[in-house]
């Protein structure tokens, strides 16, 4: 009786070496091409055409039709006082916005990385605010911000303090402003930062109990330089997030000017009010483009900050 191998077998089998050693050349670059093949549709081809449209003229109404404005749209940027002011407004909000979250968030990521009754419990609520959408909790901290009915007034009021207009003031809307984001992103960051405390070896801890070091001076000497990484990279993507804030003041009196005086006016309101509400596309991408540009420069400064750091520490 004779067995016939199967097909696939055969083709296995006498597939020439040659073709074989292609197929295991060019395999691994196509379980990849995918995830490329998106990139370049939904993230590079957008980079680039924004670059190409951010050097024309073009209008909203006639997004087909394109003049050539060459670098007229920067130049118009930087005679323009409201983008001015929209970068110096990106750069106090985030700011006030992300300093105080990372530095909360790395208390209570330290809080939780001790043994505590209900820890998992904890966990779930600090997640609770990133779960809720943008739109709801901004419209909850409107309310509570609001000039004559608003429920920070009242508590400012019992100690003897005025009513604070948080959405005319400048200084006031900024801060009720970041309060949403640090409301947000505080429990996000602190889960982060608890993630990277328990990849910090015990030992180190207990050596440093035992030369009789407080958990103060443990975590100055131990969790804060093992979580060096990923504090670079909460500042980093908080920064980005600053740089990209839309939403909250958006929502916050439901203007795209960001106040009455453009007082909290972001660059993602500025460039929003400029491609949507005054339907100038061009300048709308040539503001994407400045934003990309910050983000790049940050991240640079951040990664070169962090490089002779540790430069500095491989020499000692």
């Amino acid at each position: 009786m004779t067995l016939t191998a199967p097909a696939g077998g055969a083709t296995r089998a006498h597939r020439p070496p040659a073709a074989r050693r292609a197929w295991r050349a060019a395999s691994p670059y196509a379980y990849i091409a995918p995830f490329f093949t998106l990139f370049a549709a939904f993230g590079l081809f957008p980079l680039i055409y924004t670059a190409f449209v951010s050097l024309h003229r073009v209008e909203l109404q006639n997004p087909g039709e394109m003049e050539w404005y060459a670098l007229d749209n920067y130049t118009a940027l930087l005679t323009d006082a409201f983008f001015w002011t929209a970068l110096r407004n990106t750069f106090t909000i985030g700011v006030l916005s992300t300093v105080p979250q990372l530095a909360m968030a790395l208390g209570l990521a330290h809080l939780l990385n001790y043994k505590l009754r209900g820890r998992t419990f904890f966990r779930t609520v600090m997640l609770l605010p990133y779960a809720t959408s943008v739109a709801a909790a901004t419209l909850v901290f409107a309310q509570l911000f609001g000039r004559d009915y608003g429920l920070i007034n009242q508590a400012i009021g019992i100690v003897g303090l005025g009513p604070v207009d948080w959405q005319t003031g400048t200084v006031a809307s900024q801060v009720a402003v970041s309060t949403i984001v640090i409301w947000r992103w505080t429990g996000y960051n602190a889960l982060i930062y608890l993630a990277g405390m328990q990849t910090i070896p015990g030992e180190l801890y207990e050596a440093a109990e035992v030369d009789g070091a407080s958990r103060w001076r443990q975590f100055l000497h131990v969790t804060l330089p093992g979580l060096r990484p990923t504090i670079l990279f909460t500042v980093v993507v908080s920064t980005i997030g600053a740089t990209q804030l839309f939403g909250e003041p958006l929502l916050f009196e439901g203007s795209v000017s960001g106040g009455v005086s453009h007082q909290y006016q972001t660059l993602g309101l500025y460039l929003y009010e400029q491609g949507w509400g005054f339907f100038h596309l061009g300048r709308a991408a040539a503001i994407a483009w400045v934003m990309f540009v910050l983000i790049v420069v940050v991240v640079g400064v951040n990664a070169l900050v962090v490089r002779r750091r540790s430069r500095k520490e491989a020499g000692r």
